[in-house]
């Protein structure tokens, strides 16, 4: 290990000692994992979004130009209605749960890595040490791979709740709310758990992963996968609420999508309490405003 460690492997051929040697650096595969997940799970909504919303939902190899796949793209990426593709008879299929479990395993990568890049680099970064110091460590992957099982068990969830609320005529075929009401519930919901002390207990663990690691450190796969798994709960502890809010806002709004990873992102990285309180706040007034605008539109009108 000492020997990986200092990028000597000398019984090797050259192209194989620096594969070694890029992959006995942990924090290198750190970043290499995020950057390679969040890019596949972006490119898989980008992809499915501007196929759906092509001519009858298909995209046919040699029929659909550059052109009009970059305008495609851009009328629907603020939008939510490629969904009417996926089940046009608002009935879902098996293909149809896979591609929407498909859906909300990316959409949960794209939202969730880029919050999660400070947790898995500070484990690499104590991997670098130990390897320094001839100790035996596991790959970042491990730990990610545990934190990543974390949220597509949440998609899974998600996926059946789309699959209800889309049953009970609360959502649309599009994945879009017809009720300004479970809109309003959905933030308002997401604006008080801003509040909670569950909220901010997991808020800590994800904003000062260094104390858990040492505390808890591992230097088995299993042992490393089990961090990932409780770190992974510690980070839905955290977000699932103003995940929700996607069911508010149109569940492939890609838009919104960006400005929540957003907003997890800058949470974590250590921005204080007044950030998630102003985010709870602002989450609320939008709630009310879901619900004033759905109890106005039912207000009887007065005869003139």
């Amino acid at each position: 290990m000492a020997e990986t460690a200092n990028n000597s492997l000398p019984n090797l051929s050259p192209a194989a000692s620096r594969l070694g040697a890029a992959f006995a650096r942990p924090k290198r595969l750190a970043v290499i994992c995020v950057i390679a997940l969040v890019g596949l799970g972006w490119l898989y909504l980008a992809l499915l979004t501007a196929a759906m919303s092509g001519p009858a939902g298909t995209w046919v190899a040699g029929t659909w130009p550059i052109s009009s796949w970059a305008s495609n793209t851009w009328a629907v990426i603020c939008g939510s209605t490629f969904g009417v593709a996926l089940m046009p008879d608002g009935v879902w299929g098996v293909s149809g749960f896979a591609l929407i479990a498909l859906m909300w395993g990316a959409m949960t990568l794209a939202m969730m890595l880029p919050s999660a890049s400070p947790m898995i680099l500070t484990y690499a970064e104590i991997a670098d040490t130990a390897a320094r110091k001839g100790e035996a460590v596991v790959s970042p992957f491990v730990l990610a791979a545990g934190y990543t099982l974390v949220w597509f068990g949440f998609a899974a969830l998600a996926t059946i709740a789309q699959y209800a609320l889309t049953r009970a005529a609360i959502l649309d075929p599009g994945m879009a709310s017809v009720s300004g009401l479970f809109s309003g519930a959905i933030f308002v919901a997401a604006g008080v758990y801003q509040f909670s002390d569950l909220k901010h207990a997991c808020l800590r663990q994800c904003r000062s992963p260094f104390p858990f690691f040492f505390t808890n450190w591992a230097t088995t796969p299993r042992g490393v996968f089990k961090l990932g798994l409780r770190q992974g709960l510690f980070c839905l502890g955290c977000c699932w609420a103003m995940m929700l809010v996607m069911f508010a806002v149109g569940i492939m709004n890609v838009v919104w999508m960006a400005a929540l990873g957003i907003v997890m992102t800058l949470e974590k990285m250590g921005t204080g309490k007044r950030f998630t309180y102003a985010i709870g706040v602002l989450l609320i007034a939008g709630g009310v405003a879901f619900v004033g605008s759905a109890v106005m539109a039912h207000w009887p009108a007065r005869p003139i």
